[in-house]
């Protein structure tokens, strides 16, 4: 089900939005529009992320043990491999 929204658009965002139903980005201008807010969301939800993982390390830096331990796993998986 969908709920309409009514919403305006200059002429040049129609152009944009109409330019990528040509390209066959969206099957029409709602199809468009649709997956903007999509690709907005998920913008949004990743520079989230992104931002915790950098607070993360802000609050808790690698040490040279991080780098210890990366390595040691990093050969235990290389040496378990039957290459």
């Amino acid at each position: 089900m969908t709920t309409p929204v009514p919403t305006r658009f200059s002429d040049e965002e129609l152009a944009v939005i109409d330019d990528l139903v040509a390209d066959g980005v969206g099957e029409n201008r709602s199809a468009v529009i649709r997956q903007g807010v999509q690709h907005l969301a998920d913008s949004v939800r990743r520079a989230r992320i992104g931002a915790a993982i950098a607070d993360s390390y802000r609050e808790r830096p690698q040490s040279t043990d991080d780098d210890d331990l990366a390595m040691a796993n990093a050969v235990a998986l290389t040496e378990a491999e039957s290459w």
